[in-house]
């Protein structure tokens, strides 16, 4: 198929198509007319700067910024105002095709305007004229800056009431063992006093095994303290019964002094007020373990613990404050039984992606009418000095923070129950 040379090419894409009603004059009339009635200030200059055309915004703005200047003088764009457009701009739109910028005005009479300005090159080569677009952006820049400063004020309330949960967590985990002072004391005490006859033993038996050596530096004292010790029993203890006795006192000895270590372990991990917001990956157990070992001297004359752990994994969390939420529980669960035969339930299971735990107790029970006030801060059905209020409140927000839940059921004169659960992995 040949071609017709003689017909009219099509126009360009996006050019425009004359028609005998809307010729290319009246179409550009048109564009002017949209462009005098735009918003935005509009001019179009030279490379040396004149001004081609303005639209009456940027008339108005040009005449604003120099009511003192003539006519011929505002007919330049770079007498507008110092640093609407440089050289540089100039330069920049050419390389890039475009450019863009604000510009905040300090003059008296547009003090505080911001300016949004955009710079295009057009023509064949894209190197002159200019389209210089101002926009007055005075207003959107003042409610940016206004939502920064509440945004700034938003974080150091954040901060405050962030350092004041961690303060409340603190205190209320130091009133909780201020409570249970006496009864640590009494943990550490029982180990400490049978460490200490033990050693007053083996002073005997490290005489006895120490003369048989017959050193002469220690010659004097040992027959002094044997013959003390013989005088009150005559009877000749043997030298198998000393390796017994002597073996069965420092087993004993370092049992009780494991026993005081683990109680002061448990109880300054519990306290550290710096771990507050440490995340880790930890067994859960373990964490209950240890706080059963803290507060053990509050439910041991009270109930019995019937532990039935299941198989766990490790769960993402933050160990000190869960093991706030466990001492809450059983400090609760042995203050709400009265007498010596009660039980205490501690169990453990995972389903699906959840690690759940229940402490019970047979205790007293909440009423059903206190029941949805439990977890509101301040509030306690104990005598004064027994709780701050705080303990449950607490450790409903810790559950939140650990994206859990805890849960309660109780019946009063029948005992309470408590549901805790955790994810294993925190959501990112």
């Amino acid at each position: 198929m040949e071609s017709d040379e003689s017909s009219t090419p099509a126009p360009p894409l996006g050019a425009f198509s004359a028609t005998a009603d809307f010729g290319v004059d009246a179409i550009a009339g048109y564009v002017v007319q949209f462009m005098e009635e735009a918003k935005v200030a509009l001019a179009m200059f030279d490379a040396t700067g004149h001004v081609l055309y303005s639209n009456l915004p940027a008339r108005l703005f040009a005449t604003s910024l120099n009511p003192d200047r003539s006519s011929e003088e505002l007919a330049v764009v770079f007498n507008w105002h110092e640093g609407l457009v440089t050289a540089e701009t100039m330069e920049s739109a050419r390389t890039f095709g475009r450019w863009a910028g604000k510009l905040r005005l300090g003059d008296a009479d547009m003090q505080g305007r911001v300016l949004q300005l955009r710079l295009h090159p057009l023509g064949p080569q894209r190197s002159f004229p200019f389209m210089l677009v101002i926009l007055d952006i005075t207003q959107e820049t003042a409610r940016e800056m206004e939502l920064h400063e509440r945004n700034a004020e938003l974080e150091v309330a954040y901060a405050k009431l962030k350092s004041a949960q961690e303060q409340a967590l603190h205190a209320e985990k130091m009133a909780s063992i201020g409570q249970l002072a006496a009864g640590v004391a009494h943990e550490i005490n029982n180990p400490i006093a049978y460490v200490k006859s033990n050693l007053g033993a083996l002073r005997l038996t490290a005489a006895q095994l120490l003369n048989l050596a017959r050193i002469p530096e220690c010659e004097n004292d040992l027959r002094q303290i044997v013959a003390q010790e013989r005088a009150e029993d005559d009877e000749d203890p043997g030298y198998d019964n000393i390796a017994i006795d002597t073996h069965d006192l420092i087993m004993e000895s370092l049992e009780g002094v494991d026993r005081v270590c683990k109680i002061v372990s448990d109880l300054k991990d519990f306290s550290r007020q710096g771990q507050i917001d440490s995340w880790a990956v930890v067994d859960v157990q373990v964490g209950l373990e240890s706080t059963l070992n803290i507060v053990w001297n509050e439910i041991k004359y009270k109930a019995h613990v019937v532990k039935s752990y299941g198989e766990l994994p490790l769960i993402e969390c933050i160990p000190s404050q869960l093991n706030q939420v466990f001492m809450n529980l059983l400090v609760n669960a042995a203050q709400s039984i009265e007498g010596k035969d009660g039980i205490i339930t501690i169990s453990t299971e995972c389903v699906d992606d959840q690690v759940i735990i229940s402490i019970g107790d047979n205790g007293a029970g909440i009423p059903e009418a206190v029941l949805p006030k439990i977890f509101d801060p301040f509030f306690t059905t104990k005598e004064v000095g027994r709780g701050t209020g705080l303990g449950l409140a607490i450790s409903y927000g810790i559950m939140q923070k650990h994206h859990g839940s805890i849960e309660v059921t109780s019946v009063a004169g029948e005992g309470t129950l408590f549901l805790l659960k955790l994810p294993v992995k925190q959501p990112h």
